[in-house]
């Protein structure tokens, strides 16, 4: 075979590989990349410098630069499969698209990544972890279960004496009233209120969510609630619906371990750039479905690259941390705080209209200038 013909093969092969190729140096300056990673990297460069691998996806992925610095061997995978998600699309019911990159390291100053659009997979997961948790309490650890029958604005038509055993409610007591008032969710930790659980129950056809619940004597406990939309015969659809309220018992404080080493930034506590990223997406979501005011603040600190250079990273750190304490204090009940890479924090905002979210933003402005 002769060198123009493989060259000619691999060429071929980098324009057919559905997969997105780029050879760049450690400083991320591009050598190479094929039409499927022009394809991904050209629309999230903007106006940022598309020709630099670590430029052009900063928005999204800021750690990847910090990623390769940290990485000593002179070769071999810093990351295999590390998924960047990205702002979902506009487009009503459009699936939000994610990536997932893989970065090797070939040589001193060589690098090879790969970028793959693993959107679908990622919806297919989160389809799967909800009915693999929800039909694995009906085989393990499951206390009971209630069921009961609402009306289209959360007021509840009957119930089941599990209801009265598991919640602690008796059912005469709570017939006729509404549901979301005497089963609170709670909305620090994100969790849908019950008129939004119904109106995603509307649209999907059910709505299956988990989180703390209290019982009557203040007592929480976690419980998978399934919502299912109903239509009565010639009536209007999802006039009534179905909720199953499951109690599964499980370790407070592994679980709370758990949740804080995936959602939260090891430095400053605050949410970390994945679960702020996670929780947008469902918002937006929501901001399109519902209609319900979605407000976003973006707060860098100035000239902190002085203050490390100056007094130390360690001091740094400190800073970082007052920062996140004092905005955190300001935060309302169903904000997300989160440290979105470096000296920059953001702040997301479900139900703020926009003069409240200007309101908070200079308030965080007051308190951070007074550290």
């Amino acid at each position: 075979m002769s060198a123009g013909s493989s060259e000619e093969q691999l060429l071929e092969f980098l324009y057919a590989c559905p997969v997105g190729l780029i050879e760049c140096d450690a400083a991320g300056d591009i050598a190479m990349m094929n039409p499927h990673a022009m394809q991904h990297l050209l629309p999230l460069a903007g106006p940022r410098d598309a020709s630099n691998l670590f430029s052009a996806l900063e928005q999204h992925a800021p750690e990847l630069r910090n990623m390769v610095t940290a990485f000593a061997p002179a070769t071999g995978r810093i990351c295999d499969g590390h998924r960047i998600f990205l702002a979902p699309p506009k487009k009503r019911r459009s699936t939000p698209t994610v990536l997932a990159c893989t970065l090797v390291k070939l040589g001193p100053d060589r690098l090879m990544a790969t970028l793959t659009d693993i959107s679908q997979q990622v919806v297919q997961e989160q389809r799967l972890r909800q009915a693999d948790t929800w039909f694995a309490t009906l085989l393990d650890g499951v206390n009971d279960y209630a069921a009961l029958t609402i009306t289209a604005d959360g007021t509840i038509a009957s119930a089941d004496a599990c209801f009265t055993q598991q919640t602690g409610h008796d059912i005469t007591a709570v017939a006729g009233r509404n549901l979301g008032e005497i089963l609170e969710t709670d909305a620090s930790g994100g969790d849908l209120c019950l008129d939004e659980q119904l109106a995603i129950a509307a649209r999907d056809g059910w709505h299956l969510q988990e989180g703390w619940q209290q019982r009557a004597n203040r007592e929480r406990y976690w419980c998978q609630r399934l919502v299912v939309a109903r239509s009565e015969s010639e009536g209007p659809p999802a006039s009534r619906y179905s909720v199953v309220l499951r109690d599964v018992p499980r370790r407070e404080a592994a679980a709370e371990d758990l949740r804080r080493l995936l959602t939260k930034d090891h430095l400053t506590g605050a949410a970390n750039r994945r679960h702020f990223s996670q929780v947008m997406e469902r918002e937006q979501t929501h901001w399109r479905d519902l209609r319900q005011s979605l407000s976003l603040i973006v707060l860098d600190l100035d000239h902190f690259k002085a203050v490390n250079d100056t007094h130390g990273h360690p001091v740094g750190d400190i800073v970082l941390r007052r920062v996140a304490e004092a905005c955190a204090a300001l935060l309302p009940p169903r904000g997300i705080f989160a440290r979105l890479g470096g000296e920059e924090f953001g702040v997301l905002l479900p139900r703020y209209a926009r003069d409240q979210a200007v309101a908070l933003a200079e308030d965080m402005r007051t308190a951070i200038a007074a550290i």
